[in-house]
């Protein structure tokens, strides 16, 4: 699933390519993707792109909004006038009135495009790295308030926007905590520690415009993948040399999810 480095890449490259573009149709190949109206669009310039954790928000000259999430597999592809070349599994295509086009794509057709009217900014109700309320207090909060593993409250966003299972394995290991430690058991220095890495890492992995991982499904606009992967500390790297001790990197099974760990180091 695309997270904030991935989801804010493809905002930067969106705000690039279709602001100041208006909108003259919406050609809809997969109907449960696209939710609302597609008048709220029609005919309406796209006046700025957004983003709130893993949410795209393109914001509209007529007061309305198209919200946009990728869930596991989405993708947005960006072809420009007369370039009718196909992608797979495409669901939606905005066309533009200069001719160009933007693809939505979803194989398992788990992710959504919203027509919003009357869209209103509300604040988000997690706190979300690079902005002012991550902070060390309002994080050190948010775990001292639960006894779940770390790791998944990580992940959790109602609590913190945006980190899923790639970054939150690639910070644990960078802060040298146990992903199965339970939240309220890091001390104030430790979450010190965990916030920092936070923050590097996702802005290493938004410098690389985001993770292509194993199945690649992740692509920028242009189509080509993303270039964190080939800076992985842990993840995806079961079996493989832990870069700070030696020892074997270990994959295991938490809610679902793969976790990637050195036992030796993380405590």
């Amino acid at each position: 699933m695309p997270e904030l480095p991935e989801v804010e890449t493809i905002r930067r490259q969106l705000a690039e390519k279709i602001v100041g573009k208006t909108i003259n149709q919406i050609e809809i190949l997969a109907p449960k993707i696209f939710i609302g109206e597609v008048k709220t669009a029609i005919g309406a310039k796209v006046v700025g792109v957004g983003r709130v954790a893993k949410v795209l928000r393109i914001l509209l000259s007529n007061g309305n909004a198209l919200l946009a999430h990728f869930k596991l597999n989405g993708q947005f592809f960006w072809r420009g006038p007369g370039d009718d070349s196909p992608a797979r599994f495409t669901c939606v295509i905005f066309h533009f009135t200069d001719g160009s086009r933007l693809l939505f794509n979803d194989s398992r057709k788990f992710g959504w495009i919203k027509a919003m009217e009357n869209f209103s900014e509300e604040s988000a109700a997690a706190i979300e790295p690079f902005c002012p309320d991550f902070n060390l207090k309002n994080f050190f909060a948010v775990l001292a308030k639960s006894r779940r593993p770390v790791k998944l409250v990580l992940m959790d966003q109602e609590k913190i926007g945006g980190i899923g299972n790639i970054y939150a394995n690639e910070a644990l290991f960078a802060a040298r905590i146990s992903p199965f430690r339970p939240a309220n058991s890091l001390s104030v220095n430790e979450a010190e520690k965990l916030r920092n890495a936070i923050v590097k890492i996702l802005q290493k992995a938004i410098d690389c415009r985001g993770s292509s991982g194993k199945d690649e499904w992740y692509r920028q606009l242009d189509g080509s993948p993303g270039g964190y992967q080939n800076h992985f500390l842990v993840y995806q790297k079961n079996g493989q040399k832990c870069p700070r001790c030696g020892d074997p990197i270990t994959r295991q099974n938490q809610a679902g999810r793969g976790t990637f760990y050195c036992p030796a180091c993380q405590i």
